[in-house]
């Protein structure tokens, strides 16, 4: 009897490692075709709910939520070894070290418990990465397909996508996925892009760069040809990728006032402001008569732009400006890593923007699709606001 009972446990010991290693692959190809790039595919992400709550144990849980973001994030390694100028080693390690807030919230929200208890403690992990601290690496948020499920429903549709992400976690998991399936496919097919307000513009360029390298004259002169040409074709507001204006000194805006005396346009630009201890990501508007700084960014990439510890990184306040103003409207600007956060997106929103204003550099990101994820997530939240989306980015050749 006490080697049937050994047997016994044997065997379900390896039906349950099976089911996890079932679950792991399942939650890795959720993450990796969820986050493709195409804003279409974000709802196959809202499913990861109901495979994080069949983990069976919180080291299963851990392995499943690993699975999800490490396969969401999987550009990560070569976008640092590119920014660095590194072996892919670096960017493991800083993709391993990124993983670790996502999973640990996950593992310890985790429960055997059936009832309210799971969707409870769902609803809990999604909250801590959305909201900082833990929501500065808080990316691959299922919570961002509700553009895309519920499109133009707003706040409600936004309270729809979080209770059927927290029904995944229940017994009526696999109708919460359906209704996602089936409401998905009704918005795939009356799909309809976000448009930009008339008189907008956003240019994107393709300038290679190195870390710590910015705008020079000739980059300059080329962006500013690209916005003649905008001015010719009508346009009134031109939106310029981040860094698109590079150090902002009274050099750099005299040639660019000069270059746009007889033009009615106002140029919307990224630029970088040197101060004592670091420097400022900014949205800076330029016209003939003069320029302003328009936007601060709060959350700049950690580690390779924010840098806390230590003086020569960009400032970061997670809160300051979520809308800013500009001729009688009020804009929300999203500064490239904010587009995968959720907290800058929602912020903004809360203050009743008129429109987003989404732009980034991703020279660094070579053939991994981290700029289509960052376009991706700007349309959805674009959508499911019902807002005109203006996006700017630089990708590199």
């Amino acid at each position: 009897m006490a080697f049937l009972d050994l047997l016994r446990r044997f065997l379900s010991s390896r039906h349950r490692g099976g089911r996890v290693a079932i679950l792991v692959v399942a939650s890795a190809t959720l993450g990796v075709v969820g986050w493709s790039g195409n804003p279409l595919t974000l709802p196959i992400a809202m499913v990861f709910p109901a495979l994080w709550c069949l983990a069976g144990s919180q080291v299963g849980a851990a392995t499943i939520a690993a699975a999800y973001f490490l396969g969401a994030s999987r550009g990560l390694p070569e976008g640092v070894s590119i920014f660095f100028g590194s072996d892919l080693l670096l960017g493991l390690a800083l993709w391993l070290t990124a993983s670790l807030a996502f999973v640990s919230v996950h593992a310890v929200c985790w429960t055997a418990q059936d009832g309210w208890h799971r969707p409870i403690r769902y609803l809990i992990a999604n909250v801590l990465m959305s909201l900082p601290p833990l929501g500065i690496v808080g990316w691959a948020n299922p919570l961002t397909a509700a553009g895309i499920v519920f499109p133009g429903c707003g706040w409600l549709g936004l309270a729809m996508a979080m209770a059927l992400l927290m029904l995944a976690t229940t017994k009526h998991r696999w109708p919460a996925v359906a209704i996602v399936g089936v409401v998905s496919l009704a918005s795939s097919v009356l799909w309809v892009e976000p448009e930009s307000r008339p008189g907008w513009v956003g240019i994107d360029t393709s300038f290679s760069a190195r870390r710590e390298q910015y705008a020079d004259y000739r980059q300059q002169a080329a962006t500013i040809g690209r916005v003649k040409a905008a001015v010719a074709d009508g346009a009134s507001f031109v939106v310029l990728p981040e860094s698109a204006l590079g150090i902002w000194t009274p050099t750099t805006e005299a040639l660019w006032r000069e270059s746009l005396v007889g033009m009615p346009v106002t140029v919307i630009g990224g630029g970088v402001v040197l101060q004592a201890n670091g420097y400022e990501n900014l949205m800076i508007t330029v016209t003939s008569a003069g320029s302003n700084e328009l936007y601060r960014q709060r959350m700049p990439v950690p580690i390779s732009m924010w840098q806390p510890w230590s003086a020569g990184g960009a400032d970061a306040d997670f809160f300051r400006n979520p809308v800013v103003e500009l001729t009688g409207i009020r804009l929300a600007i999203l500064l490239c890593y904010e587009q995968l956060l959720v907290w800058p997106v929602l912020q903004s929103i809360w203050m009743q923007p008129d429109m987003i204003l989404a732009t980034g550099n991703a020279w660094w990101t070579g053939s991994t699709n981290i700029l289509p994820i960052q376009r991706a997530a700007s349309v959805a939240w674009a959508r499911l606001f019902n807002l005109p989306l203006t996006m700017a980015h630089n990708a590199a050749d």
